[in-house]
């Protein structure tokens, strides 16, 4: 534990693993090639050994003994002292011999070069910075606070191998509402002093996952996807260095585009997922996952909350409402999810026409309709629309009858959104959800309204039986996910919802709740096959919308063409060089060149560099396209403070 807090973390650019990291020169040192130095050391050798073979067979004179003579008694002469004053003094010239060649030939990089071993994997040791000096591993905080006992109590759990990073990350959380609300001081103080390391848990008792298939750095929220590329198009400063994805990134939104096989579900989604499911159980994130039943995002250990639509086994089902007591809001959700994907579909027109029976079914029942009622309804059945306004009508509400009335009266209109809506229920009307979307409070729903609590959550959509209904339930995810996450009166929690498999599933009206996530402290990660699954008219806005993107390997060119104008452009230095033949005037220098011609079999040539600063895109559509290797993806940054980086190519198999 000491040692894992006490590594260094300097701040750094966004994106950078900042675990141990070493940050860089921001340009790349001038190397002269090897070659070059061994001919310029040898050179200097034989001037040094020549200069001082002159010197010592005095064919330059005696002038360089006269320090000799100026400093030494007359009486030394011809005696040992004499002699060993002269070894010494020759020692003095050659030893400045040698530093002045030595130098002059850079005798010491190239030893350096020589001797220089190639990196391993042995540990680096890095001095600690823990922020001004503080022994993080002491709690500092608490002792500042006059709960030194507590403090010495975790220092112990610590050294006897008791505490996790989860733990000490949960234990550090736990303080800081201590510190936001002092009433909670002595029942945290008491956890501590009785449960050590185990106090402060999770309401699901968990202290870590039951596997981890990422590197993750809680004490800085980050997981480590892979290394950047050290080639020449990424900036010196970030070449070789460790990517990683933390929320103030997520919490701008991430869009993830790749062909299937490229790695979005095993080394994007599912690190994502787990390092979010690791935060909550310290207490500071709550997650939602929804991917195709099969996808492996992680053990059903490692959530809280699993629902298998569709499965009679699961323990769980779904709130089709997401926990909106309001007709209207939970009539706006719905039609985003019922026909927000038909063009030329009015959604608020849908929403209206859903408002208009929910709205008088809730106030006659006291709750929302189930699937099989709400069909009933949008179909006209006669008996239950007059069951409804016989209840209605028993209690008076006058408001509700007129709504309901609308209702029957635009029905079968030329714009009545009545029979589609009816048949996009249809879908979920089905044998297999019969104990799914109950409203009757029998069975446990899980309901977005519960992002308030640090929940890590799986949904698993039937989708290779049920494709249609899958996405519309995406969308409807997606829409009360914004809802939620947006209507939250403690947004001190990190609300993020993973979508592994996003085709079909963004409108109008979730796109735009996605853009007001940032300020709700709040994320979404999308994930798609193509660009092409996403109506023409919002790929552009997409890219727009979210602050992270990635392209993975083997994207189209016509997806790179969107990702290569959202990245934009960057000024860059260009070289020309041109060959131009000499001619020579002299007959000599003719022969010279013509034997040289003979030879070599090129003409003599001469170079003109030419240098030019152009602007051009970050990354082509044909890169992204052609460039970008197998296991690898471009990935840029945005954070919701509104710092950028730039797109980088990333490794993630490393």
């Amino acid at each position: 534990m000491a040692e894992w807090l006490g590594v260094s973390r300097p701040a750094a650019e966004l994106g950078v693993w900042l675990y141990g990291h070493v940050p860089r020169a921001a340009e790349e040192p001038e190397v002269t090639p090897t070659r070059q130095l061994v001919s310029g050391a040898s050179l200097s050798l034989l001037a040094g050994l020549m200069l001082w073979s002159l010197l010592w067979n005095g064919y330059l004179g005696s002038f360089w003994i006269w320090p000799l003579l100026m400093f030494t008694p007359d009486s030394w002469r011809g005696t040992t002292s004499f002699v060993v004053a002269g070894w010494v003094w020759y020692a003095i010239v050659a030893g400045t011999l040698i530093v002045g060649f030595g130098r002059l030939g850079r005798w010491p990089e190239l030893l350096r070069r020589i001797v220089r071993r190639p990196a391993s994997g042995a540990a680096v040791v890095v001095p600690a910075a823990a922020g001004e000096g503080e022994d993080l591993a002491g709690w500092p905080q608490l002792r500042a606070a006059g709960l030194g006992e507590a403090a010495e109590h975790l220092v112990r759990e610590a050294e006897a191998g008791r505490m996790s990073d989860v733990d000490y990350v949960r234990i550090r959380r736990a303080w800081e509402s201590v510190r936001a609300d002092a009433a909670r001081l002595r029942p945290f103080e008491a956890s501590v002093r009785d449960k050590g390391a185990g106090a402060c848990l999770h309401p699901s008792g968990a202290r870590d996952l039951p596997v981890r298939a990422a590197r993750h750095d809680l004490l800085v929220r980050q997981v480590l996807l892979g290394t950047v590329d050290p080639g020449a198009r990424t900036p010196y400063a970030r070449r070789g260095t460790g990517f990683a994805l933390d929320p103030a990134v997520l919490g701008t939104s991430l869009l993830a585009v790749g062909p299937s096989g490229t790695g979005k579900t095993g080394r994007l989604v599912r690190p994502v997922v787990e390092s979010l499911a690791l935060q909550s159980l310290a207490g500071q994130a709550a997650v939602i996952a929804v991917a195709a039943a099969g996808v492996q995002l992680g053990p059903d250990s490692a959530f809280d909350v699993v629902v298998r639509i569709g499965d009679p086994a699961s323990v769980y089902d779904l709130d089709l409402y997401g926990g909106a007591t309001d007709a209207d809001e939970a009539a706006v959700l719905l039609a985003e999810a019922f026909v927000g994907d038909i063009p030329g579909m009015d959604v608020r027109r849908a929403a209206t026409a859903l408002g208009q029976l929910l709205g008088p079914f809730h106030t006659a029942y006291g709750r929302f309709p189930s699937v099989p009622e709400l069909r009933e309804l949008l179909d006209q059945r006669q008996a239950p629309l007059d069951a409804l306004r016989q209840t209605l009508e028993d209690a008076g509400q006058q408001t509700m009858l007129r709504e309901l009335d609308a209702r029957v009266r635009q029905h079968g209109g030329p714009a009545d959104p009545g029979h589609v809506l009816a048949d996009r229920v249809a879908l979920l009307d089905r044998p297999a959800f019969a104990n799914f979307f109950g409203t009757s409070g029998q069975g446990r729903p899980f309901s977005m309204g519960a992002l308030e609590h640090p929940l890590r959550v799986r949904i698993d959509l039937p989708e290779r039986g049920h494709a249609d209904a899958s996405r519309m339930l995406a969308r409807l995810l997606l829409a009360q996910f914004n809802a939620s996450a947006a209507a939250r009166a403690d947004r001190s929690l990190f609300a993020f919802l993973a979508v592994d498999d996003a085709a079909h599933t963004l409108t109008a009206g979730t796109l735009r709740g996605v853009q007001r996530l940032r300020s709700a402290n709040a994320g979404v990660l999308l994930a798609l096959r193509s660009l092409d699954e996403v109506p023409e008219e919002l790929r552009t806005p997409l890219l727009g919308a979210v602050g992270c993107r990635v392209a993975f390997a083997g994207v189209t060119t016509w997806d790179g063409k969107r990702f290569a104008e959202a990245w934009g452009t960057e000024w860059v230095e260009t070289r020309d060089v041109t060959h131009r033949t000499v001619f020579a005037d002299q007959p000599l220098t003719r022969a010279i060149h013509s034997f040289r011609k003979l030879v070599t079999g090129k003409a003599v040539t001469t170079d003109a560099v030419t240098v030019r600063q152009v602007e051009r895109e970050r990354w082509s559509a044909s890169d992204l396209a052609h460039a970008v290797p197998a296991g690898h993806a471009v990935l840029s940054l945005a954070s919701v403070r509104g710092e950028r980086a730039a797109p980088l190519l990333v490794n993630l198999t490393t």
